[in-house]
């Protein structure tokens, strides 16, 4: 029975000479010689994990750069590395654009991103869909090296490279990984075999983390798509929102509509469910309650119920929240309606308070819907915050400590920030959110609505 054959390698004599040619942009491992000593194996870290124990580790992750670091970390113990990096193709994949690194800060990624392509230890898995590891043992006595190469290898303390390809079964190549050795080295037979039999299994991972990934950004743009492009300017108030997509694909909406008279109609609200259905959902309801606050928007409450009752007519059995404001900048005074929705939160030099909304049930939820309306009047300066629950939850706090929390931001504006409701926003949001308002994995759709009146 013959030996199994490794994969075809570059950089590394093949155990059956003449199945594996070495790629003509890399060079071949160095002879042994009395001037140039033979590059050792790299040795691996005494009691490397098993197999299955860093598979574990990889399935738990749920984002496409968490998979990366962890096949990076798993790689460095099957093969006695201490450094590496990932990188994934542009083209057409929706992953990270730039390196990600194990034992290598950032200035140092963009340090390695100055080597020329060419030279690159991943290039010739790029260039070559046949090749799936390379190995350079010795880049120190590699005479053709490239001089930038050189200098970047020097700077960063590494004598040796490894890549090895991301070939998920059955698909296109992903990208590849490389790890960084200190001193001249190359993995050993087993340690090759052990990390090819790991990467199959990550890269299917990775794939379908892509996909999933492909998928929310898709969601994520129709859902933009559906949102004003630009908030109007009215004379009068100032204008600034927040909107975060859950990684669900959630249906929270905002708007901004100037209206007769020199009015202004500021909406905020949610659709039930998840994912594309509803997004659409969101969309038709925002599209609906524009053309009601046209038509009869000085009675916020009659919008609602407009509202309402199209949602009971054309979509039963989807419940939905709703906050509706008439406003009218020249005399800061707002008529607003809510449809299960949270009050809204008025903050200025004097005060930072919840608006009495009354109690009102969500859309869709009762045969006969109805709620009461409430009136605010603002003080010059004074800003005015409308939101959805997605804010709170996003905080990880049970409901009560959720609204202090939000209280406590609003209430914190520094008062030379208040002039701007860009600067409120972001404020709050940080203040808020635990992972800050650019985290990518949240669960929920976030709005953040501002209007700070004159």
């Amino acid at each position: 029975m013959s030996a199994p054959q490794l994969p075809k390698v570059a950089g590394i004599d093949s155990p059956a000479p003449g199945t594996c040619p070495a790629s003509p942009t890399v060079p071949p491992a160095v002879e042994t010689s009395s001037a140039a000593p033979a590059p050792r194996h790299a040795a691996a870290p005494a009691g490397p994990a098993p197999l299955h124990e860093v598979t574990e580790r990889l399935i738990r992750a749920g984002t496409v750069p968490d998979a990366l670091r962890e096949i990076l970390r798993a790689g460095a113990r099957l093969l006695g590395a201490r450094r590496g990096l990932a990188v994934l193709h542009p083209a057409g994949i929706p992953g990270p654009r730039t390196p990600v690194g194990l034992g290598l800060t950032h200035e140092e990624l963009g340090q390695l991103d100055t080597v020329p392509p060419a030279d690159r230890p991943q290039n010739p898995l790029a260039a070559d869909p046949s090749l799936t590891e390379v190995v350079r043992p010795d880049l120190a006595a590699e005479p053709g090296l490239a001089p930038r190469h050189r200098e970047v290898a020097g700077r960063l303390g590494y004598a040796a490279a490894y890549a090895h390809a991301l070939d998920p079964l059955g698909g296109t190549r992903l990208g590849a990984v490389v790890w960084l050795y200190d001193a001249p080295a190359a993995p050993g037979r087993e340690a090759r075999r052990e990390v090819t039999r790991y990467l199959g299994l990550a890269a299917d991972h990775l794939a379908r983390l892509l996909e999933v990934e492909g998928a929310r950004a898709r969601l994520a743009a129709l859902t933009e798509g559906l949102l004003p492009r630009r908030l109007p300017r009215v004379p009068g108030v100032r204008l600034a929102v927040r909107h975060l997509t859950g990684r669900l694909g959630g249906g929270d909406w905002y708007d901004a509509l100037p209206l007769p008279d020199a009015a202004l109609g500021l909406s905020v609200g949610s659709a039930g469910g998840s994912g594309p259905a509803a997004v659409a959902a969101m969309g038709r309801l925002r599209a609906a309650l524009r053309a009601y606050a046209v038509m009869e928007g000085e009675d916020p409450v009659a919008v609602l119920s407009d509202l309402e009752l199209l949602l009971r007519l054309t979509e039963p059995g989807r419940p939905a929240t709703a906050l509706f404001a008439h406003c009218r900048p020249a005399g800061r005074r707002i008529a607003l309606a809510g449809a299960g929705h949270n009050p809204p939160l008025v903050i200025g030099d004097r005060r930072a308070e919840f608006v009495e909304t009354g109690l009102s049930a969500p859309l869709g939820m009762l045969g006969c819907w109805e709620a009461p309306g409430a009136e605010v009047r603002l003080e010059p300066g004074e800003t005015v915050l409308l939101w959805t629950d997605g804010l709170l939850r996003r905080t990880g706090d049970p409901v009560d400590r959720a609204f202090a929390r939000l209280h406590r931001a609003a209430a914190g504006v520094p008062r030379r920030l208040r002039e701007d409701p860009e600067t409120v926003v972001g404020h709050v949001l940080d203040a808020v959110l635990p992972d800050g308002p650019d985290a990518a994995d949240g669960p929920d759709d976030v709005v953040l609505l501002a209007a700070r009146f004159d």
